[in-house]
């Protein structure tokens, strides 16, 4: 199992400042390359304060330039907001200035807040992704490509510069439905998922509809990876146990209002509802403890298959303290797993 840091800028405070939002991210993906980490990975969200990157592309672009190693992952970028001719033609050249160490995660969106005001409803969300990926992939593979579809009609035009890599980056696609990650599996993507509010059966169950999508490709499907993605933090005590599980409770209780609830939002910052989960049941379903606590868990996913585990740790905890947790993590746990950072950290010894 490989290890990713998902940096996921959250923006609770106006006064802290984007620009030291954005750096705190970059000093994280530094810390990860030189770390050992496999990858790191942005979001893509607008016009609000969770998961707050509405520049994905121009971000991997300026990691690469800071990192020798690590993979860069869009985790997602939500496609039925960008204009396909227009965005094949930025990933083309993120892809470059990457030096090919760009994987493009995709996704629908799942923010009806910013999906709507941006002037694409969620019931188009889905039929509108479905043309603008087979789009997408037909830019970066084929020249002289024309559209007359439902959201694009267009004369044939082609992609300028040609990706430099054969159809252009590898692609990710983001799914929770195991119906869904067996069928997008049978496509040729890589997948990333999540078990939710850490549902262990749904997770089986996604683990079930991937491992049989790649059972049926055989060879052809032996390169594709399953990605994980969980909110966890190392607490060496009680008391930062306590303190971090509050803080996911503040956290949550703003992403809850943007993914399943009403999507209150004044100047740009969501507000916080509350939520039906408790505090105990929140502490149970997330991968906040101690160095044990977490190798246990992680090793469930081992078991599983897993092929990557992304660890989501930017929930409004300071950034000594994640920076922190991103360099314990290393050290102590992922190298139980990884046989890379195992080697890395031998040889640190």
């Amino acid at each position: 199992m490989e290890f990713c840091v998902q940096l996921s800028p959250y923006y609770p405070d106006k006064s802290y400042g984007g620009d030291r939002v954005f750096n705190d991210m970059l000093e994280q993906a530094k810390l990860a390359d030189r770390l050992g980490y496999d990858s790191v990975s942005v979001t893509e969200h607008h016009l609000v304060n969770i998961l707050m990157m509405p520049a994905p592309l121009q971000f991997a672009t300026q990691i690469a330039q800071h990192t020798d190693n690590v993979k860069i992952i869009t985790s997602i970028v939500v496609l039925p907001l960008h204009d396909m001719r227009v965005y094949a033609g930025e990933v083309v050249c993120a892809d470059i200035f990457t030096k090919g160490r760009l994987m493009l995660g995709v996704g629908r969106g799942a923010f009806a807040y910013e999906m709507e005001r941006i002037g694409v409803p969620m019931a188009e969300t889905q039929d509108k992704f479905n043309e603008s990926l087979d789009l997408l992939q037909r830019l970066l593979t084929e020249e002289e490509v024309s559209a007359d579809g439902q959201y694009y009609k267009f004369d044939p035009v082609t992609i300028m510069p040609r990706p430099i890599t054969p159809g252009g980056p590898q692609m990710m696609m983001a799914v929770l439905n195991p119906e869904g990650i067996y069928h997008c599996t049978k496509r040729g993507f890589h997948i990333q998922t999540t078990p939710l509010a850490g549902q262990h059966q749904l997770l089986l169950d996604q683990v079930a509809g991937f491992n049989r999508a790649k059972d049926e490709l055989g060879d052809a499907g032996s390169h594709l990876t399953l990605s994980l993605s969980r909110v966890g933090f190392i607490s060496n005590s009680d008391a930062q146990r306590a303190k971090y599980i509050e803080q996911a409770e503040s956290y949550y209780a703003r992403f809850d209002n943007v993914f399943t609830g009403p999507g209150e939002v004044e100047n740009g910052l969501i507000k916080e509802l509350p939520r039906k989960q408790t505090r105990q049941e929140l502490d149970d379903s997330l991968m906040i403890g101690s160095v044990q606590e977490i190798i246990d868990k992680l090793g469930v996913y081992a078991d599983l298959g897993i092929d990557r585990f992304i660890l989501s740790c930017n929930f409004g905890v300071s950034q000594s303290e994640t920076m922190d947790t991103i360099q314990q993590f290393a050290e102590e746990i992922a190298p139980h797993f990884s046989t890379s950072m195992k080697v890395k950290r031998e040889a640190a010894e």
